[in-house]
């Protein structure tokens, strides 16, 4: 079972309110004890209302839960766009509200997304840098859908500034970061770029016409082979 798996049967298991014992938890997991100690101290850093500690036994208290949702990536935009407003907010119990929120968030998000760089995310980031690059959301979902190409100032990680021509090719969450892939003319090759990290985005007049070894497709295509 995927770890991601199991902690959503914890809180199932939890949800009766009743006291369970570590043993009884890690038998019907098929986990060892240490294994279930890591899982519920997740849960609890997570914000779950989890109560009681190793040798105690552990219970769900005042549970609030939701049906499971499908969201789309836009509707994820917005729900990642109003955490991080409240993130950054003076009301210090609404903003760990917003960061616990997203670390749910990020707990059932699929799994077969690439892994982003070390250091990505609200826990190292400031809510309000990470929402900076928010701005140029609608541009870039246009450019994509029209095939226009875009010309952007860009501040890389080692706060390198560049200014590219870019075909938009994709945008993608990795869990509160959005990164838009794209051709660049500058490097003559993909590159991804963190939305955060632009400073413009200026839609050029006239349309791209797709090129072979320019596409999406033939982007998948060289990353399925690395």
């Amino acid at each position: 079972m995927r770890r991601t798996d199991r902690l959503i049967e914890l809180v199932q298991i939890l949800r009766d309110g009743r006291l369970h014992r570590a043993d009884d938890l890690a038998r019907q997991l098929h986990v060892s004890v240490r294994t279930l100690y890591r899982d519920m101290a997740t849960l609890q850093a997570s914000g779950v209302p989890v109560a009681g500690e190793p040798g105690m036994g552990y219970q769900l208290s005042a549970p609030i839960t939701l049906p499971p949702l499908n969201l789309t990536l836009v509707e994820l935009e917005a729900l990642h766009l109003g955490m991080a407003v409240v993130g950054d907010a003076a009301d210090a119990e609404l903003s760990q509200a917003a960061k616990s929120l997203s670390a749910k968030i990020d707990a059932v998000l699929p799994e077969d997304r690439s892994a982003p760089p070390t250091g990505w995310g609200f826990a190292v980031y400031p809510f309000a840098d990470a929402a900076a690059g928010f701005q140029f959301m609608p541009t870039l979902r246009a450019a994509i859908r029209s095939r226009q190409k875009l010309e952007i100032d860009y501040t890389d990680l080692e706060n390198r500034a560049t200014t590219r021509r870019i075909r938009p090719l994709k945008l993608e969450y990795w869990g509160r970061v959005w990164t838009c892939t794209a051709w660049c003319e500058l490097i003559e090759d993909f590159c991804t770029f963190r939305v955060d990290r632009i400073d413009r985005a200026e839609v050029l007049p006239g349309l791209f016409v797709e090129e072979q070894g320019k596409t999406l497709a033939d982007y998948a295509l060289r990353h399925s082979r690395s």
